[in-house]
């Protein structure tokens, strides 16, 4: 059965719900903080280095790709301009996003280090293109940062060896498909994701690392490479 959400995606009270019933509230979680400043140099100066032979250059890669997604959203709900640009509705989704963002960050930061492994240092965003003060430009770079995680994601599943880190990125994907739906739905109402990234047989794109870095690229000043990347 499919939830009040996919039923009505105009209605934000809908979503709210949507986001309390699977636990993610905002009361759930804690608010996400800004993109850090990088307070030490890249790997080879300004160049970022993933290594794919191993599991800890799958989480790095996927550490990054929640670095930008939370500096996006703490970018949005700090912006002088949120509470005039956004219903009190679309702010509420918007800071849950917001917070969910920053717990991923955290958790891969948290993981690397965990496994005996370096986290990638903290990126510089550049969001000198999207316009915070316009509803249209923040929801579609939103979408295009949930979308792209998405893709992410279902691309590199098959390069984790983990069983227990393949089942935390199969959670972390659910929800950014969440994300992308509500995000989609206030984009367009009565609709639960964006044009092209679901096909005929109600699947998610899988975007290789080589597509998804080169479309994050515009938005991180750091420049990204990703090595060893096993053939598909």
């Amino acid at each position: 059965m499919s939830s009040p959400l996919l039923q009505d995606a105009a209605a934000a009270t809908s979503r709210r719900d949507f986001f309390k019933r699977a636990g993610f509230g905002l009361g759930a979680v804690v608010a996400a903080s800004s993109l850090q400043a990088c307070d030490s140099d890249p790997v080879d100066g300004d160049v970022v280095t993933l290594d794919f032979s191993s599991d800890v250059g799958v989480l790095n890669y996927a550490y990054a790709l929640e670095q930008l997604e939370a500096g996006f959203y703490a970018t949005v709900v700090g912006n002088a301009a949120f509470a005039s640009t956004f219903n009190a509705d679309e702010q509420a989704i918007l800071r849950d996003l917001a917070a969910h963002e920053g717990i991923h960050r955290d958790f891969f930061e948290a993981a690397i280090s965990g496994a005996g492994a370096t986290p990638i240092p903290d990126l510089t965003p550049d969001f000198s293109s999207i316009d915070f003060t316009s509803r249209s430009s923040v929801l579609g770079t939103a979408l295009v940062f949930e979308d792209l995680g998405v893709g992410a994601y279902n691309g590199a599943g098959q390069y984790i060896a983990s069983a227990d880190y393949l089942l935390i990125a199969g959670k972390i994907v659910s929800v950014e498909a969440r994300h992308a739906s509500v995000i989609a739905g206030l984009i367009t109402p009565n609709s639960i994701s964006g044009a092209g990234v679901v096909d005929n047989n109600g699947l998610d794109q899988a975007l290789m690392p080589s597509a998804v870095l080169s479309a994050a690229a515009p938005f991180i000043q750091d420049t990204i490479r990703a090595i060893n990347v096993p053939a598909s």
